[in-house]
């Protein structure tokens, strides 16, 4: 698997020892006694010693609530280790903490709308939207659903629900009707607040027919709509505006309940691309610790810089971007088309509003790779010093176009976790140099490794990426699956004891890791593992081929690569093509990756969150029915793999 490990980037140890990584390290060292700069000590001793190092962690965090002596009790189960036994918190109430005229929130939309709310106003706005919902009913335990896209209001509803102690779940508004009540309607909500219309490339998108959709499938006590109105064509649901609906109230001190480790904060959903979407359950006091975590510890944000990330609220890195509001950052959100009117919208905001942490997904990063986008030589981006990946394999190309084309001196990190976890185990690292195509390190408190079909851990190639300890956003479980067998098959069926993520990666001995993509979609041919993301890398340099997806076809009693590509305009998938296409793959990584079969499509099939659904393309060339196409972003797509089964079986 060969890798250009050349360094890229790596901050200079005065500078280190500025980072909150550091000095947590060296407060610590009593611990561990190792160096403050030495990363690979702390984090033995993160897993190795559990009780005290989440006790220091809670104090260090500066974890607004009551915690008790001790702070983790192990089990031979990870599933059953406890964390912070007898303490309580409330998430919202450290995210509101020191209400003042500091900036909390810049919202900016599509159509060139930028409002802001100071964290006093956010705490105010909160606070009555808390009596609203106090007033309808809600309590600690009920379920609060949003259909609601990454603004002001969502937060706001995120943040009422929780300090009253009530469970948060949303999902985009382009989830369409069935998908969002595939999602929403499991959790039986007792509250909907919903958007009625959003925009998107200059559109405008009737979201009523999604609340019909919902509504009707599990009868919500009352639908809060945000946008303003409350249109004739959902005459006869309980609707009521916001402004309606916290009107009779005024601002006052919010009553947080501080609740124990195992109260639910939000309910996340699986892509469902494979079925019904997992309902997955988060603690309010893991997800709040594990986010500051990271972003404190592995990102370095500070109060006051500028904190964005491009998502929808249907993706668990909302969730974790909102938690920045605890560290005192400023988030800055956006609604719309990152590329609309052009690619450069969303480094034009990152320079208009003096961005430090800019978060995005791998896909974005490609698609201005290949637009052409150069920031270094058209905007400012002074301010930018931490880029963060996620979502998908950040390719060794992607990395040097960053530094390339973006800015020289800045840290570029991929990120690795998912839905399942609502945080990170594979990431960024202050005190560590960045290497093309690598992630630097896993996270702290996550004993990270790889191991073969055996079992066995393996170091230098590719195995399933696997943790052997508790963490603190392991699920607490999945919704209406009271004997918890749905989750114990999910993660660790395969190799029992040990949370089993899914992941196809190496570990290098440097202590970095590569993702080669899902091991459910790994490639097989002639008994030889392969991870997708390897070809996909070697296509990153072709310029004709502009997205693609390969999967595995079973043939003869074999495997063989087929491999499916999305063309640049007027480029036509000729014999010359097909025959670069495969030498570059030959070259690149070894004759195994190189594809029996290449097909041109016009699309390639996304989920909400950007993800190729490599699943979809396999299940459908062998003939075999998607079970959840709604989870797709564009499954109309899906009709040029069903035709392409023909060709397919023949020789």
């Amino acid at each position: 698997m060969p890798t250009d490990n050349h360094r890229l980037w790596e901050l200079p140890v005065t500078k280190q020892q500025h980072t909150a990584l550091w000095r947590f390290a060296d407060a610590t060292r009593p611990f561990h006694g190792g160096e403050a700069g030495d990363y690979a000590i702390l984090h033995h001793w993160s897993v190795a010693d559990p009780d005290n190092f989440y006790r220091e962690l809670w104090d260090h965090l500066g974890i607004i609530g009551e915690r008790t002596a001790q702070c983790c009790i192990p089990d031979s189960d990870i599933r059953h280790v406890r964390f912070y036994p007898g303490a309580t918190l409330n998430y919202a109430e450290n995210l509101l903490s020191e209400p003042d005229d500091r900036l909390a929130i810049i919202a900016c939309r599509e159509n060139g709308e930028r409002r802001t709310l100071t964290r006093l106003q956010l705490y105010d706005n909160v606070s009555c939207l808390v009596q609203a919902l106090q007033r309808a009913g809600v309590e600690a335990g009920d379920r609060v659903a949003a259909i609601v896209t990454n603004d002001l209001e969502a937060i706001t509803g995120l943040l009422a629900a929780s300090a009253i102690g009530a469970i948060w779940s949303s999902c985009s508004p382009d989830f369409g009707p069935a998908a969002a009540s595939d999602r929403l309607c499991q959790v039986a909500p007792k509250i909907i607040l919903s958007i009625t219309s959003y925009q998107y490339s200059g559109k405008t998108f009737d979201v009523t027919p999604v609340i019909l959709e919902v509504a009707g499938s599990c009868t919500p006590e009352k639908i809060v709509l945000l946008s303003g109105e409350n249109p004739e064509s959902l005459a006869g649901l309980p609707c009521v505006t916001l402004e309606a609906f916290t009107a009779p109230f005024v601002p006052q001190p919010i009553p947080f309940k501080r609740q124990s480790y195992d109260a639910p904060l939000a309910i996340l959903f699986s892509s469902g691309t494979t079925g019904k979407p997992k309902c997955i359950v988060h603690s309010a006091m893991g997800l709040l610790i594990q986010h500051k975590k990271e972003l404190v510890m592995h990102c370095d944000l500070k109060a006051g810089e500028k904190l964005f990330y491009f998502t929808t609220c249907g993706w668990m890195m909302w969730n974790w971007q909102v938690t920045g509001l605890s560290v005192g950052a400023t988030l800055v959100t956006f609604d719309g088309n990152p590329f609309f009117p052009g690619p450069e919208r969303l480094v034009q905001l990152a320079q208009d509003e003096q961005v430090e942490v800019f978060g995005t997904s791998a896909k974005y990063i490609d698609s201005c790779q290949n637009a052409g986008l150069s920031p270094i030589r058209t905007h400012h981006l002074d301010k930018l010093r931490l880029v963060l990946s996620t979502g998908s394999p950040l390719a060794p190309t992607s990395f040097e176009y960053i530094y390339g084309q973006w800015k020289r001196d800045v840290h570029l990190a991929s990120i690795s976790g998912g839905t399942d976890i609502c945080g990170c185990f594979l990431g960024g690292n202050p005190l560590l140099p960045v290497y093309p195509g690598e992630l630097q390190c896993a996270f702290l408190g996550m004993d990270m490794d790889t191991l073969d079909g055996e079992g066995n851990p393996v170091t230098g190639m590719a195995g399933e990426l696997v943790c052997r300890n508790a963490h603190l956003t392991m699920p607490l479980g999945f919704w209406g699956d009271e004997s918890g067998e749905r989750y114990r098959q999910a993660y660790f069926d395969r190799f029992p004891g040990i949370w089993t993520h899914g992941d196809f990666v190496e570990k290098r001995a440097s202590g970095g890791y590569v993702i080669y993509g899902r091991s459910d979609t790994t490639l097989n041919p002639g008994g030889v593992r392969i991870g997708t993301a390897e070809i996909y890398r070697q296509l990153d340099a072709i310029a004709e081929v502009e997205d693609a997806v390969v999967v595995g076809q079973s043939w003869q009693g074999d495997q063989r690569i087929v491999l499916f590509v999305c063309l640049a305009e007027d480029v036509v998938l000729d014999e010359s093509l097909i025959t670069h296409i495969k030498q570059r793959i030959r070259q690149g990584a070894t004759p195994r990756h190189v594809p029996a079969r290449i097909l041109a499509v016009s699309g390639i099939p996304r989920t909400r969150s950007g993800k190729v659904s490599e699943t979809a393309v396999r299940d459908l060339i062998h003939g075999r029915e998607i079970s959840n196409r709604d989870a797709l972003a564009n499954p109309e797509c899906l009709v040029e793999y069903e035709q392409a089964r023909v060709s397919l079986q023949e020789v």
